[in-house]
């Protein structure tokens, strides 16, 4: 059953990564026929929609490289508080990064084409702040735990030597 369940969490890294790949191409190739139009007024909106999809694109590539390091590579448990941390935190960190980016190109989009989209706009950047600092709060809850148990930091850091 084990064996299963790394080999999905393979399938669906690939998955993740290739998805990475195409919406790279997607980026490129809008950038590539923005260019060659030439740069005029609408170019801002467009490019910065690009921006969006690398950003997006990124984000896969993370999460499929968190799935494969904590549960491919690494076979980790994440019962231990570091580990739940440090497995949360990177899945955050994308998170956020995308929802700023998507914050500004709504932003930018909404400036340009219709200001009436602005609140949505000032929603997403706020979504951004409230999980900025839900994140906080769990760190400082979290590394409380973490020194009630230090045998899993020891844990976790030997499963680090797998990776690098």
């Amino acid at each position: 059953m084990k064996l299963l369940f790394s080999i999905g969490h393979a399938v669906l890294a690939t998955l993740f990564a290739a998805l990475a790949v195409l919406l790279t191409v997607v980026a490129v190739r809008t950038t590539w026929e923005i260019v060659a139009r030439g740069l005029g007024d609408g170019a801002t909106v467009p490019l910065i929609e690009a921006i969006g999809n690398l950003a997006v694109a990124v984000v896969a590539l993370q999460i499929s490289q968190t799935i494969a390091e904590e549960e491919v590579i690494r076979d980790a448990h994440i019962s231990a508080p570091t580990r739940v941390r440090r497995f949360l935190s990177r899945f955050i960190v994308v998170v956020v990064v995308a929802l700023a980016i998507e914050g500004l190109v709504a932003t930018m989009k909404a400036l340009h084409e219709d200001p009436v989209e602005l609140p949505y706009a000032a929603s997403v950047v706020i979504a951004v702040g409230v999980l900025m600092a839900g994140w906080a709060v769990f760190i400082r809850l979290n590394r409380s735990a973490e020194e009630l148990e230090p045998e899993a930091m020891a844990r976790a850091k030997e499963e680090d030597r797998k990776v690098d």
